[in-house]
């Protein structure tokens, strides 16, 4: 056996042995998926890009809403199909999944250094050094680096419930729009019958000779004007349902349809509560609550900078010398050798820059927090004052000034059938019903969105008995002094 033969032969039997140690035998491959959704989304683009004719995936068409449904039922389905939520929800898988890699060491470093060493006659003694090293951080480190990531993931807990909440109100939005241009349909289609009627009423006495032929054609003109508002409203109608179907992540083709009449709404009338509740559950001031606490484990992070990091390491030399004799086999030796090393943290002006940087980061963060509690109090108070005022004029409209509108518009025409008022007059109290029903549905509408708006700005229902414990338990965040 020759020189170089006998030192292939040391290096193959320590490289199995290296290569159980470090585990990897019960690895899987680099190249498994590990996440179903992962699998079923590369099946889908492969079918959708790499097919012959590719064919482009569709939203779905659900005709199981087809007929009138509560909010609440659109609420549910969104929840469980909106794709901003299942990416906000994969956003947190991915953010959990850092947690281990930050608490984990780096992988250990092999070096394999095969050389020659000159010997006396001309003779050359055959080494190879083969070593094992670990990079091992201070105490402390992976443990705070793991903590960062956490926060991380709080962060992303927070968005997705912060995602949730604005679909919620984008469902709910849609759907009061979409109960609108419904009530608005019914009422002037009512509103044309209602003057054809009138139509008729006009030609009765332009045929007697009562009235001029000037009122007949006024109110066909009334007539045309009413199919004309319809065929915008039907439009408007398409829209919103396209607008809400969105919102479900479906076809714009499925006829989803709200409620004729709606429930009567709850007003919230504790502001303070409103408050309270805001703060304590709305999730972006949750969000950011997460980002101070991140920046101050990071500010422990750079202050463990200062500690040095230390490197063990493991060698085997192995050495293969010629034989005096002429036909002998060579010697072989080998040696283990252990080390210790570590980084010399004397750069000060570094590690003092980065500890000043994550403070500095620790009061930009808080004073963000400051001005998002700020705001939320802002909309809240803001949302409040909206929601009652559109209360009052609601009940306005519905108590007052639409039965007053009726009866007017009533009075006139059982003046107009024996001649005591003009028709211009008849007409223009009909379309101030009109209009004044129109506006009652719309501000109907508004309510309910005005309603939703403050559940999202709140972080929640606006009618629970308890506040979330875990949300009022919460540390405190350590504002910075002025």
């Amino acid at each position: 056996m020759s020189c170089r033969e006998a030192l292939l032969w040391q290096l193959a039997a320590c490289l199995p042995l290296l290569w159980s140690a470090a585990g990897c035998r019960a690895t899987p491959p680099a190249h498994a998926i590990r996440d179903p959704d992962y699998a079923r989304m590369e099946a889908a683009i492969a079918e959708t890009w790499y097919a012959p004719q590719p064919v482009y995936a569709q939203s779905p068409v659900a005709p199981e809403l087809a007929d009138p449904q509560p909010v609440e039922t659109f609420v549910s389905y969104a929840l469980a199909q909106n794709p901003d939520i299942h990416a906000a929800r994969k956003q947190v898988e991915a953010a959990a999944m850092r947690v281990p890699q930050a608490a984990s060491l780096q992988d250990p470093m092999l070096e394999v250094n095969p050389y020659l060493v000159p010997m006396q006659m001309g003779e050359m003694e055959q080494v190879i050094q083969m070593g094992v090293s670990q990079q091992i951080p201070w105490f402390g480190k992976l443990r705070t680096r793991a903590e960062v990531a956490e926060q991380e993931t709080e962060r992303a807990r927070a968005e997705l419930a912060a995602a949730e909440l604005a679909v919620i109100e984008q469902v709910k939005t849609a759907y009061y729009e979409l109960y609108y241009v419904q009530r608005a349909i019914r009422v002037t289609e009512a509103d044309r019958e209602l003057l054809r009627g009138l139509l008729e009423i006009a030609g009765a006495r332009f045929r007697v000779g009562k009235v001029s032929q000037q009122d007949v054609l006024r109110a066909e003109l009334e007539v045309l004007d009413l199919e004309n508002q319809l065929v915008r409203l039907r439009q408007e109608l398409d829209t919103a349902q396209a607008r809400l179907a969105r919102r479900l992540h479906l076809s714009p083709e499925t006829p989803v349809r709200a409620l004729d009449d709606l429930p009567v709404e709850q007003i919230p009338e504790d502001i303070h509560r409103l408050y309270e509740q805001a703060i304590a559950a709305r999730p972006e001031l949750h969000a950011q609550l997460a980002d101070v606490m991140r920046q101050r484990r990071n500010v422990d992070l750079a202050r463990l900078d200062y500690m040095p990091d230390v490197r063990l390491s493991g060698m085997w030399m192995g050495m293969v010398m010629p034989n005096n004799g002429m036909n002998g086999p060579p010697e072989t030796g080998n040696a283990f050798l252990l080390g210790v090393g570590m980084n010399l943290p004397v750069y000060r002006q570094r590690l003092d820059a980065g500890v000043r940087e994550a403070e500095a980061r620790v009061v930009s963060s808080a004073r963000q927090y400051d001005s998002l509690r700020d705001q939320t109090q802002e909309e809240v108070k803001d949302l409040f004052a909206q929601i009652h005022s559109q209360q009052e004029l609601l009940r306005l409209l519905r108590e007052e000034i639409v039965p007053k509108a009726e009866q007017t518009f009533e009075v006139s025409l059982r003046a107009y059938e024996v001649g005591e008022v003009a028709f211009l007059q008849l007409v223009d109290n009909w379309r101030q019903l009109l209009r004044f029903q129109i506006s009652q549905h719309r501000l109907e509408a508004q309510l309910r969105q005005s309603l939703a708006r403050l559940e999202r700005v709140v972080g929640g229902y606006l009618h629970a008995d308890v506040l979330p414990q875990d949300n009022l338990e919460r540390e405190p965040v350590p504002l910075p002094v002025n």
